[in-house]
Formats: structure tokens, sequence, C-alpha cells
């Protein structure tokens, strides 16, 4: 039986880069008798797939599905995965929400769509107990969580119900209003430390990176305000709003000792902090980007990283607005553990070991990347059979 797709793309990318994206995976589509419509023939047919082009769409397939349910009832809802911007992170996000709900989802990575998915195969995925180190932790919610973490936006009360940590709300205005009132002078040591530091400056501007400077030390003053003990923003309001960047202020906090997670994920948060009392050492939370089923791998990336925990690094722009600063670090082969926290009430893990075996420098990709490949007993398929949302915790072992 024919079916259809919709792109689904977010307002950083090009119709013609959408184009070329969907050329790229033409011969893939052919495989699955996969044909493309237009938005206003959505309730039209019956076997149809969200062709997920972009991270940050989650919300809008998740509307989409809801017009289709008013007619179609509880349908399945088939989400396809290509192998650059996000799309796969923006698919796990969007089933693990499915499943949160209790509604049918699969996840098709075009990549790996020719490859045989076990219909049995059963994630290793356990209940998760708090810490004692935990308890009484403050995290700082500056910004409510992206729009897009449909899976990933836990209540405060379930946080603190779990782990005992207490979740500050703090207006992301108040990050602006600090910002507004920092000097050059203020910023000129920090900025020198971190240029001198890089193997390289590319994109970015001197002014660029000021910015970002100015971002990193207005979350300390709300740090120090609030007495935080771990940090999330709402970051991609800062480029909207600000035309700059939080990748060097987490990237900085993190290296200080202060649990600094991105686009507001409180799972993600929770989830460093949990795996530093546990392991003893720095994470790092990325997307999982691509996959490998048949050698068992992955690619994860994302726009900052500690500088502690990698040999080098570059100094880039933003990958999906090309604006402020990213960081592309070049991590060590090494030994880790992955982890993600979620489910309905936060109260699931799902952990796999593996190794670092190469870093990347894909330019589809968030800057820093890394290949991992899981040990034997662990399966990337669990990703794709029952996720527990996007962003991904590593930390050596």
């Amino acid at each position: 039986m024919k079916k259809y797709f919709i792109p689904i793309a977010s307002d950083f990318i090009s119709q013609k880069e959408v184009d070329f994206i969907i050329r790229s995976n033409t011969e893939y589509l052919k495989n699955l008798n996969c044909e493309q419509i237009e938005f206003d023939q959505l309730l039209l047919v019956e076997q149809f797939y969200y062709f997920v082009i972009t991270g940050g769409t989650e919300q809008q397939v998740l509307a989409l599905q809801k017009k289709r349910n008013k007619k179609f009832g509880n349908e399945d809802v088939i989400l396809l995965a290509h192998a650059s911007h996000n799309s796969l992170p923006a698919c796990l996000e969007v089933l693990a929400k499915l499943q949160q709900d209790d509604s049918r989802g699969k996840v098709v990575y075009l990549p790996e769509a020719a490859t045989a998915l076990d219909a049995d195969h059963k994630p290793a995925i356990s209940k998760i107990d708090g810490l004692p180190e935990l308890q009484g932790l403050r995290i700082g919610s500056i910004g409510a969580p992206s729009d897009w973490l449909v899976a990933s936006s836990p209540s405060f009360e379930i946080v603190k119900q779990n782990f005992g940590i207490d979740v500050i709300p703090i207006d992301l205005n108040e990050v602006k209003q600090i910002f507004q009132r920092i000097t050059k002078e203020q910023v000129i040591d920090i900025s020198a430390a971190f240029i001198d530091k890089a193997v390289g400056i590319y994109e970015p501007s001197l002014l660029e990176i000021y910015d970002n400077i100015k971002i990193y030390l207005a979350m300390k003053k709300l740090i120090e305000k609030y007495k935080l003990d771990a940090v999330t923003i709402r970051c991609f309001d800062l480029v909207l709003d600000m035309k700059t960047t939080g990748c060097f202020a987490l990237s900085r906090l993190n290296d200080e000792g202060i649990i600094a997670g991105c686009e507001g994920d409180l799972n993600s948060t929770i989830g460093m902090l949990w795996a530093q009392k546990t392991f003893g050492k720095l994470p790092w939370m990325a997307n999982p980007s691509q996959m490998n089923l048949e050698d068992n791998s992955l690619i994860l990336a994302h726009c900052t990283v500690p500088s502690s925990l990698v040999t080098s690094y570059k100094i880039r722009s933003h990958f999906e607005s090309g604006l402020g600063v990213g960081i592309q670090g070049e991590f060590p082969k090494q030994k880790v553990t992955i982890i993600r926290i979620g489910g309905k009430n936060l109260d699931k893990i799902w952990q796999a070991e593996g190794e670092i075996i190469e870093s990347g420098n894909a330019e589809d990709l968030c800057r820093t990347q890394i290949k991992v490949k899981l040990d034997n007993k662990y399966s990337v398929q669990d990703l794709l059979t029952n996720p527990l949302g996007n962003h991904l915790v590593v930390v050596g072992r």
C-alpha cells in the first residue's frame, strides 16, 4: 500500500536545505514506498509518516497528530529520522512522550531502514532510586524547559518527591538584565584565556565571544543569589532574543563543578547530578544524533562541552543558528557509561556501557561529536524501541 509523508522542520533551516535532505534520502523513501504530500492533505491519507527533518519540531508533530487523532483515532505514529540536523533525537523525544501517554509509535531510522527490528526486544530500563547525596540540592531552572522537550519537563513536585531536589524557577529576564550591566572590562581576561587555550577560532567574532562570557557572568550571579548547586537554562531564547548562546557559560560552570544543563532540560540536569555523585566524575550531556545497529554504535553531539573533558577545542558558532559561540571538543578514547533518566514519573533509567572510539567533525551535527561503541550486552536498539527521551548523559569510567 502507498504511504505518504510530510517533512517537519524548524525555522533554523532553509527550504533549500529541507529539499536537499529529502533528495538525499530518496532511495530510503522509495524503499518504504513513501511519497511526499502537502500539509493540507494531512487528513486525506491513511498510511502516513512524519519525516522529521530537524530537531526542535516535537511540538509540531504532536499538534499535527492531535488533528489526525480526531479522524483516525489513536493510530500508530510513524516517525522517519535521518542522520543529520538532530532529526533522530527529536524523534526519540516524541516517541518517549507518546509512550508516556500510552499511545503507539515507532521510529524508522532511514539509514537503517532495511534492518529488521526485533519486536520483542526489551530495553535495559530499570527503576531508579534517589541518592542521599542529592537530598536538599537546589537546581535553578532559568526560563521554562524548551518547548520541544515534550517528554523531559517533569513537575517540580515529582523532582522533589523522587530525588529530594528543590527546583528554583528563575525568570530568564534576570539573565538579560544582568547581561546588560556587564562591561567589556569584566570579560576581557576570561575571553583571552578562552581564546588562548583554543586550537582555533572559526565563525565567531570577538564581540560574540564577549557576549558569551557575559552570559556566564550573569549566570554566576544568579547561582550566588539563589544559592544553587546546579542550573539549567532555556538557552535557545538567548539565540532568538539576544543573538548569543550559553555554550561557554555551561562549559565553564561544569568545569567549576556546578552542574549546568542545556535547554532547560531538568531530566538531563538531574541525570548529570546523579552521574556525578554515582561515578565521581564530570558528565557530559548530548544528543544521540546517529546510530548504527549493525556495529552497535551511536554518535552523540552537542554544541557545548566542559574543557576539562577534552584534549583540545575549537571555538565555533552554534550549529543550528550559526550565531554566537559553540565549542567543538576532541574527546580522548575511553570507556564510558551512558545514562538517561526519564519516564512519566521520572522514575526510570536506561544505562549502558561502551567506549569512545573516535571524535567527529561533521558539519551537519552539533559541534562536539563522539562515536561510542556499546559493549555487547547492551543495544542501541533500545533507543529506537523504547526511548526515555532525547538527551543522554555520558560519563567516563
